[in-house]
């Protein structure tokens, strides 16, 4: 979250070209000139964001889904999430996301930060936030979503955090954080 303004690194865009446009993000090419006088190009995901939202009950426990993600060939384990529509509210959107994936409504939210998961490329932030003083509802999953919801004890999703079993970097890190107000 740097000041470009007083910023000792830098690169000035001189041109850009769009070269995909899909239903997630665009990518575009950026020619550049570097703080040493060279010209380049770089590719650039642009990515509207997305929200995630860790929900804990009175008793400690975290409420994660399960779910296949193509990317990884794989099931992961994370909180619910969900990306940003352009100009919404992500306070919002993770309110969305924590009844969508789980049911629960939340007296209490914390918002927990922000963080940028990849950039060396992307455009993506996502907001964290932290949901207490639960109250169960019913789920409204996408069409396209099949999720489990599984509930483990804070501390073991913690240490699984810590040991990798988890490897999600949004749930990782809202872990890590909500650690501080738990």
């Amino acid at each position: 979250m740097s000041d470009k303004n007083k910023a000792v690194h830098y690169e000035t865009i001189i041109g850009e070209e769009e070269i995909f446009s899909g239903r997630v993000f665009r990518v575009g090419i950026r020619d550049v000139v570097l703080e040493n006088g060279e010209k380049t190009k770089r590719e650039v995901v642009y990515h509207n964001g997305g929200a995630a939202i860790l929900p804990v009950d009175a008793d400690g426990n975290v409420y994660m889904v399960r779910q296949y993600r193509c990317a990884f060939d794989s099931e992961v384990l994370e909180i619910p999430a969900g990306k940003l529509e352009k100009g919404e509210d992500p306070f919002f959107a993770a309110i969305r996301e924590l009844e969508e994936e789980t049911g629960f409504k939340s007296d209490s939210v914390i918002k927990l930060g922000e963080y940028w998961p990849t950039v060396g490329y992307c455009t993506e932030k996502v907001y964290l936030y932290l949901a207490k003083m639960l109250t169960k509802g019913e789920t409204h999953f996408d069409s396209d979503e099949f999720i489990s919801l599984v509930k483990i004890p804070f501390e073991q999703a913690y240490n699984m955090c810590m040991s990798g079993e988890i490897a999600d970097g949004k749930t990782q890190l809202a872990i890590l954080k909500a650690k501080e107000h738990l």
